[in-house]
């Protein structure tokens, strides 16, 4: 059926707003009509306007996001492809050497700088790296990669919190462009709008299904095959949406907690439910306070700050009081940072489950001076903590890759089919053919609910608190839209 045939209303996705909601009139548009009464298909038609402006004007920056992180999940392998020859080694089935022996033949080869920390893995086929913090790279580090059963310096890197180049180069685009903080806002509107898209698709989606004679789940998540033109290409957007909207929602969520005003927020959050993750007392017994772990960068590891000069041989010694105290796997050992601090060791391990316990040591004494232990965290601090994890690809491995890399070329088959949509609506009637389908009808608020407008502005002005670049997007539609609407009536006088 072409499009001009089709004249069935459109019913939104479930996941992308790409929705062309051209063919569903706001009763205040019906030509010689008085005030529009108020019903609940009121909110159906300003679902339906909403989520067909979101998609069309957050779309672009939708599929940047989604591209970005597709690349951005596969920067493990990526990682092995390209920097595999230095951080990676033939097991020898030996013991490792000491880390005193390993960080003096890193340091033969690259004198420069302070020594931050070292990141060791025993058992594995990884390097150990020495963390080198050298002024002119300024809050990047110089990792030396040293074979543990050789002391063979492999190679070194630039990093950024243990990041490889390529994997901060990714990570950086998919987070802002390259263009600094400035160009964090186009990924911060992406996830504030997303769910807003997801909810409201999924709403339309579900309701055109109830609407219809004989509704079913297959309805709902299977597209009809025997469908053409913009109605065929309307169901595979929606079902394609129903089956990643939770995803979606997942990464929505996940990345405004880490954005620049809606993380400012999230933290404001965890402050009030004191949900942060307990922070590792660094002070020896008897000194003055001391400052935190300092393991806070985006990957989850040390920034390498510059530390007081300490001697490599302690760092075996404070290995083995923290193996002692029960810290397993991957760990980083960080030296003092003045004389009335102990070291801090902790776990560096992702995967699920995951292993974050840290402790504090006194080197001299050979004692552990205090502790954070994973299973202490706050339920709130675990769930942020997982979340984020899982948002990079980290917490179950090669599956939780392989579900991101679904979920966004989802979002990308998503968008491209309501483009698609919005083209195949276009007019083509008395010879003439628009480039692009119409917009839904002004006016829809007249018809609401007043129960509907006495509960949803407080509330949307509670999320545009909430969630600011959200708010101040919607306000800038807001004031556009009734820019638009005063010229043309003006021009019709």
């Amino acid at each position: 059926m072409s499009s001009t045939q089709e004249n069935t209303p459109h019913n939104g996705l479930g996941g992308v707003g790409m929705a062309v909601a051209a063919e569903v009139p706001s009763p205040a548009a019906e030509a010689g009509a008085a005030q529009p009464a108020r019903s609940w298909e009121g909110v159906r038609a300003l679902l339906v306007r909403l989520h067909f402006y979101a998609g069309v004007f957050v779309a672009p920056f939708l599929l940047v996001a989604a591209l970005t992180g597709l690349a951005y999940t596969f920067t493990p392998q990526l990682d092995q492809l390209v920097y595999g020859d230095q951080s990676r080694v033939e097991q020898s089935g030996g013991e490792p050497r000491p880390l005193a022996e390993q960080i003096a033949a890193a340091r033969a080869v690259h004198p420069e700088g302070t020594l931050a920390s070292v990141i060791t893995s025993p058992g594995a086929q990884d390097a150990t790296r020495v963390v080198l913090s050298v002024p002119e790279l300024g809050d990047k580090q110089r990792t030396v990669f040293v074979d543990p059963y050789t002391a063979q310096v492999q190679g070194e890197l630039t990093t950024w919190f243990d990041s490889t180049p390529l994997t901060t180069w990714l990570d950086d685009l998919h987070r802002n462009l390259h263009l600094g903080e400035t160009g964090r806002l186009y990924s911060e509107v992406a996830a504030s709008w997303l769910w807003v898209i997801v909810a409201g698709g999924l709403m339309l989606w579900l309701g055109h299904a109830r609407g219809q004679r004989a509704p079913s789940a297959l309805g709902v998540l299977l597209p009809d095959r025997t469908a053409r033109g913009v109605r065929r290409t309307r169901t595979w957007h929606a079902a394609t949406g129903v089956w990643i909207a939770l995803g979606l929602l997942f990464l929505s969520a996940t990345g405004l907690t880490w954005s620049h005003y809606a993380g400012d927020r999230f933290g404001q959050l965890l402050d009030a439910a004191k949900g942060h993750a307990p922070e590792l007392d660094t002070a020896l017994p008897g000194a003055g306070a001391a400052t935190g772990d300092g393991h806070q960068g985006h990957a989850g590891h040390g920034g390498g700050a510059a530390t007081a000069s300490a001697d490599p041989a302690d760092f075996d010694t404070v290995l083995a009081v923290a193996r002692d105290a029960g810290l397993g796997g991957s760990v980083e050992l960080t030296p003092p940072t003045d004389a009335a601090s102990a070291w801090t060791v902790a776990q560096d391990d992702d995967r699920w489950p995951v292993h974050y316990d840290q402790v504090a040591v006194d080197a001299a004494k050979g004692d552990v001076t205090s502790e954070s232990r994973w299973a202490h965290y706050p339920a709130l601090a675990k769930l942020s903590k997982l979340s984020v994890q899982g948002h990079m690809g980290l917490l179950f491995g090669i599956v939780n890759q392989i579900v991101l890399a679904v979920i966004a070329l989802g979002l990308v088959l998503v968008i491209l089919r309501g483009y698609r949509m919005w083209w195949q609506r276009r007019p083509t009637r008395d010879g003439r053919t628009a480039p692009l389908g119409k917009a839904p009808a002004r006016g829809t608020w007249r018809t609401l609910p007043l129960p509907i407008l006495i509960v949803g502005v407080p509330a949307v002005v509670t999320l545009g608190w909430a969630l600011p670049v959200l708010g101040i997007t919607l306000l800038g539609f807001l004031v556009a839209d009734v820019t638009a609407g005063l010229i043309r009536r003006a021009r019709a006088a």
